[in-house]
Protein backbone atom coordinates (compact mmCIF):
# COMPACT_ATOMS: atom_id res chain seq x y z
CA UNK A 1 0.00 0.00 0.00
CA UNK A 2 1.35 3.41 -0.97
CA UNK A 3 1.03 6.04 1.76
CA UNK A 4 -1.12 8.98 0.74
CA UNK A 5 0.47 12.34 -0.01
CA UNK A 6 -0.98 15.51 1.41
CA UNK A 7 -1.18 17.90 -1.51
CA UNK A 8 -0.94 21.13 0.43
CA UNK A 9 -1.30 24.22 -1.77
CA UNK A 10 1.52 26.69 -2.23
CA UNK A 11 1.20 30.45 -2.50
CA UNK A 12 2.91 32.28 -5.34
CA UNK A 13 4.39 35.70 -4.59
CA UNK A 14 5.34 38.01 -7.47
CA UNK A 15 8.56 39.98 -7.74
CA UNK A 16 6.75 42.55 -9.91
CA UNK A 17 3.79 44.36 -8.40
CA UNK A 18 0.61 42.95 -9.97
CA UNK A 19 -1.77 45.25 -11.81
CA UNK A 20 -4.29 46.60 -9.31
CA UNK A 21 -7.88 45.99 -10.39
CA UNK A 22 -8.71 49.52 -9.21
CA UNK A 23 -5.97 51.06 -11.35
CA UNK A 24 -6.03 48.77 -14.41
CA UNK A 25 -6.62 50.37 -17.78
CA UNK A 26 -9.52 49.14 -19.99
CA UNK A 27 -7.23 46.88 -22.07
CA UNK A 28 -5.84 45.22 -18.93
CA UNK A 29 -9.32 44.75 -17.47
CA UNK A 30 -10.55 43.19 -20.70
CA UNK A 31 -7.49 40.91 -20.87
CA UNK A 32 -8.03 39.67 -17.32
CA UNK A 33 -11.45 38.33 -18.33
CA UNK A 34 -9.54 35.56 -20.10
CA UNK A 35 -8.24 33.45 -17.22
CA UNK A 36 -6.47 30.09 -17.43
CA UNK A 37 -9.02 28.27 -15.33
CA UNK A 38 -11.98 30.66 -15.59
CA UNK A 39 -11.99 30.70 -11.79
CA UNK A 40 -10.24 33.80 -10.50
CA UNK A 41 -7.99 36.71 -11.25
CA UNK A 42 -4.90 35.68 -9.33
CA UNK A 43 -1.77 37.67 -8.56
CA UNK A 44 -0.12 35.72 -11.39
CA UNK A 45 -2.80 36.81 -13.87
CA UNK A 46 -2.54 40.40 -12.63
CA UNK A 47 1.26 40.26 -13.01
CA UNK A 48 1.03 39.00 -16.59
CA UNK A 49 -1.63 41.66 -17.32
CA UNK A 50 1.08 44.33 -17.43
CA UNK A 51 1.31 43.21 -21.08
CA UNK A 52 -2.35 42.54 -21.89
CA UNK A 53 -1.83 41.54 -25.53
CA UNK A 54 0.77 38.88 -24.66
CA UNK A 55 -1.30 37.73 -21.68
CA UNK A 56 -4.37 37.10 -23.83
CA UNK A 57 -2.37 35.29 -26.54
CA UNK A 58 -0.69 33.11 -23.90
CA UNK A 59 -3.91 32.34 -22.08
CA UNK A 60 -5.95 31.51 -25.19
CA UNK A 61 -3.19 29.08 -26.22
CA UNK A 62 -2.95 27.62 -22.68
CA UNK A 63 -6.72 27.09 -22.50
CA UNK A 64 -6.77 25.48 -25.97
CA UNK A 65 -4.07 23.03 -24.90
CA UNK A 66 -5.21 22.18 -21.38
CA UNK A 67 -9.01 22.47 -21.48
CA UNK A 68 -10.06 21.56 -25.03
CA UNK A 69 -12.56 18.71 -25.51
CA UNK A 70 -11.44 15.60 -27.35
CA UNK A 71 -8.05 14.00 -27.81
CA UNK A 72 -6.05 13.31 -24.67
CA UNK A 73 -8.21 13.37 -21.55
CA UNK A 74 -7.76 16.11 -18.95
CA UNK A 75 -6.15 13.84 -16.34
CA UNK A 76 -3.51 12.72 -18.84
CA UNK A 77 -2.78 16.34 -19.81
CA UNK A 78 -2.20 16.96 -16.10
CA UNK A 79 0.33 14.08 -16.05
CA UNK A 80 2.25 15.91 -18.79
CA UNK A 81 2.03 19.22 -16.91
CA UNK A 82 3.11 17.53 -13.70
CA UNK A 83 6.08 15.75 -15.30
CA UNK A 84 7.27 18.95 -16.95
CA UNK A 85 6.81 21.02 -13.77
CA UNK A 86 8.66 18.53 -11.56
CA UNK A 87 11.51 18.29 -14.07
CA UNK A 88 11.68 22.07 -14.46
CA UNK A 89 11.73 22.54 -10.69
CA UNK A 90 8.50 24.55 -10.57
CA UNK A 91 7.06 23.48 -7.22
CA UNK A 92 4.02 25.71 -7.52
CA UNK A 93 2.91 24.26 -10.86
CA UNK A 94 3.79 20.73 -9.75
CA UNK A 95 1.49 21.03 -6.72
CA UNK A 96 -1.31 22.64 -8.73
CA UNK A 97 -1.24 19.94 -11.40
CA UNK A 98 -0.79 17.09 -8.92
CA UNK A 99 -3.90 18.36 -7.12
CA UNK A 100 -5.83 18.70 -10.39
CA UNK A 101 -4.86 15.17 -11.47
CA UNK A 102 -5.91 13.75 -8.09
CA UNK A 103 -9.23 15.62 -8.28
CA UNK A 104 -9.94 14.44 -11.81
CA UNK A 105 -9.23 10.77 -11.11
CA UNK A 106 -10.44 10.96 -7.50
CA UNK A 107 -7.21 9.38 -6.27
CA UNK A 108 -3.72 10.48 -5.27
CA UNK A 109 -2.17 7.09 -6.20
CA UNK A 110 -0.14 8.49 -9.12
CA UNK A 111 1.12 11.44 -7.11
CA UNK A 112 1.94 9.22 -4.13
CA UNK A 113 3.86 6.78 -6.35
CA UNK A 114 5.90 9.64 -7.78
CA UNK A 115 6.45 11.30 -4.40
CA UNK A 116 7.64 8.08 -2.80
CA UNK A 117 9.72 7.19 -5.89
CA UNK A 118 7.75 4.05 -6.64
CA UNK A 119 7.38 4.26 -10.45
CA UNK A 120 6.59 0.55 -10.60
CA UNK A 121 3.23 1.43 -8.98
CA UNK A 122 2.19 3.53 -11.98
CA UNK A 123 0.09 2.00 -14.72
CA UNK A 124 1.92 1.66 -18.06
CA UNK A 125 0.12 4.61 -19.65
CA UNK A 126 0.83 7.08 -16.83
CA UNK A 127 4.43 5.86 -16.52
CA UNK A 128 5.07 6.31 -20.26
CA UNK A 129 3.54 9.80 -20.28
CA UNK A 130 5.44 10.89 -17.18
CA UNK A 131 8.78 9.57 -18.50
CA UNK A 132 8.17 11.31 -21.81
CA UNK A 133 7.31 14.58 -20.04
CA UNK A 134 10.61 14.39 -18.15
CA UNK A 135 12.60 13.55 -21.30
CA UNK A 136 10.97 16.26 -23.37
CA UNK A 137 11.49 18.83 -20.60
CA UNK A 138 15.21 18.09 -20.29
CA UNK A 139 16.24 17.90 -23.94
CA UNK A 140 13.41 18.26 -26.48
CA UNK A 141 15.73 17.79 -29.45
CA UNK A 142 16.51 14.25 -28.28
CA UNK A 143 12.95 12.96 -28.66
CA UNK A 144 13.06 9.94 -30.95
CA UNK A 145 10.86 7.54 -32.86
CA UNK A 146 11.42 5.15 -29.95
CA UNK A 147 9.79 7.66 -27.60
CA UNK A 148 6.73 7.77 -29.87
CA UNK A 149 6.70 3.95 -30.06
CA UNK A 150 6.77 3.72 -26.25
CA UNK A 151 3.77 6.06 -26.01
CA UNK A 152 1.89 4.09 -28.68
CA UNK A 153 2.73 0.83 -26.86
CA UNK A 154 1.15 2.37 -23.74
CA UNK A 155 -2.05 2.92 -25.71
CA UNK A 156 -1.77 6.55 -26.86
CA UNK A 157 -2.99 7.49 -30.33
CA UNK A 158 -1.06 9.95 -32.49
CA UNK A 159 -3.64 12.65 -31.66
CA UNK A 160 -3.14 11.98 -27.94
CA UNK A 161 0.65 12.10 -28.34
CA UNK A 162 0.40 15.51 -30.00
CA UNK A 163 -1.87 16.72 -27.18
CA UNK A 164 0.64 15.41 -24.62
CA UNK A 165 3.51 17.19 -26.39
CA UNK A 166 1.51 20.42 -26.32
CA UNK A 167 0.79 20.07 -22.59
CA UNK A 168 4.46 19.39 -21.82
CA UNK A 169 5.70 22.20 -24.06
CA UNK A 170 3.34 24.86 -22.68
CA UNK A 171 4.70 24.05 -19.23
CA UNK A 172 8.25 24.67 -20.42
CA UNK A 173 6.99 28.21 -20.95
CA UNK A 174 4.63 28.43 -17.96
CA UNK A 175 7.25 27.14 -15.50
CA UNK A 176 9.77 29.69 -16.72
CA UNK A 177 7.27 32.52 -16.33
CA UNK A 178 6.46 31.41 -12.77
CA UNK A 179 10.14 31.16 -11.81
CA UNK A 180 11.21 34.48 -13.24
CA UNK A 181 8.20 36.51 -12.10
CA UNK A 182 7.95 35.24 -8.51
CA UNK A 183 8.43 32.46 -5.99
CA UNK A 184 6.32 29.87 -4.21
CA UNK A 185 6.08 29.07 -0.52
CA UNK A 186 3.79 26.88 1.60
CA UNK A 187 0.21 28.10 1.74
CA UNK A 188 -2.31 28.03 4.49
CA UNK A 189 -5.24 25.68 4.19
CA UNK A 190 -6.82 24.64 0.96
Amino acid sequence: MIPSVTLKPLNWHPYITPVSLDEANPEQLEAMKVTPSSKKISEYVRTLAHDPESYVARTVLFNAIMYVEGGLDRAAREVGALGASVTNGCKYCAVVHARRHAQLVKSDALVSALYFNLPERLNARDAAMYRFAQRLSVTPAEATAEDMAALRAAGLSDEEIIDLIHAIAIFGWANRLMHVLGHAEPGKGD
